[in-house]
């Protein structure tokens, strides 16, 4: 309740106050309340299904309006891992709401996994691949990856030239650590093809610009997308290692429901940012 709260811009005692007065309205309680758990009654399940017809047969009319016009407007919840948003989405947000002014956009940066349908999101930009069968995928680019390390790093502790290197040197590895996230294994390509190859190390956050920084201190070895760390490859600040044995390319995608396809304003985000980041992709400093 409090993340409603949030999302709707009040106070949890506010939130609290316009359920009571809803559970007034309809004479049934829609919460079970307990010191410890808030659940929906089947009466509230009930009630929670019939809105959501309510508000998307509204999204749809809506759509069908703008559509007409030309003249798209609302809000879009839109959600990218950290890195990803920071670098390549929100740059893209203030051209778009410059050339749609009645529109909103709430971007939310995670590296965890996210579910579109609980949390009301209108589009969610990924790297990898989804699990989630039932969602719409528009493929953005492959992301060309690399490992890298610090020049202070490579001196103290010598240079890998492959992930057999890697693994048997012990090679202290940064890894990404997220709710959910099975043992770190660095997809390879070997010359019999993609190797995954376990990396271990003391080292792990849930942000993947924390490891460029703990890369660039000389503390270890990262995986990283090529535009993440370009700039730092060009300074020389980071250097490729394992360059026998390159990261296996990661795919850049959006994932959306079928119903969030048909609103304009959704195709509109999706092609007006996705052309622009696939040209950042291909354009940052590769490494020699």
């Amino acid at each position: 309740m409090s993340a409603a709260g949030r999302d709707l811009r009040i106070s949890p005692a506010v939130t609290s106050s316009r359920i009571s007065q809803l559970e007034n309205h309809l004479g049934v309680r829609l919460f079970q309340r307990t010191t410890r758990n808030l659940n929906a009654t089947e009466q509230g399940e009930t009630f929670y299904r019939g809105a959501c017809e309510v508000l998307e047969a509204v999204e749809t009319a809506e759509a069908q309006v703008t559509e007409i016009t030309d003249s798209p407007r609302g809000s879009l919840y839109v959600a990218a891992p950290l890195g990803v948003g920071r670098r390549l989405i929100a740059p893209q947000i203030p051209a778009f709401l410059r050339d749609y002014p009645a529109m909103s956009v709430r971007l939310r940066l995670t590296d965890r996994k996210v579910d579109l349908t609980t949390e009301g999101l209108d589009l969610a930009y990924f790297l990898g691949q989804p699990e989630d069968s039932n969602l719409k995928i528009k493929k953005i680019a492959d992301v060309q990856r690399v490992l890298c390390a610090s020049p202070a790093y490579v001196a103290a502790h010598g240079h890998p030239r492959s992930g057999e290197d890697i693994v048997q040197k012990k090679h202290e590895c940064l890894n990404l650590r997220f709710p959910g996230a099975s043992e770190f294994q660095w997809p390879l390509l070997t010359p019999n093809g993609v190797k995954r190859f376990r990396a271990t190390g003391r080292f792990e956050s849930d942000d993947g610009d924390v490891l460029t920084d703990w890369a660039l201190s000389g503390n270890g070895i990262a995986l990283k997308p090529v535009f993440e760390v370009a700039s730092y490859l060009q300074s020389s600040e980071l250097v490729v290692v394992g360059e026998e044995t390159p990261p296996e390319p990661i795919q850049m995608a959006c994932l959306f429901t079928h119903r969030r396809h048909q609103d304009p304003k959704t195709r509109l985000f999706m092609d007006f940012v996705s052309g622009r980041i696939a040209q950042a992709i291909k354009d940052p400093v590769k490494p020699d």
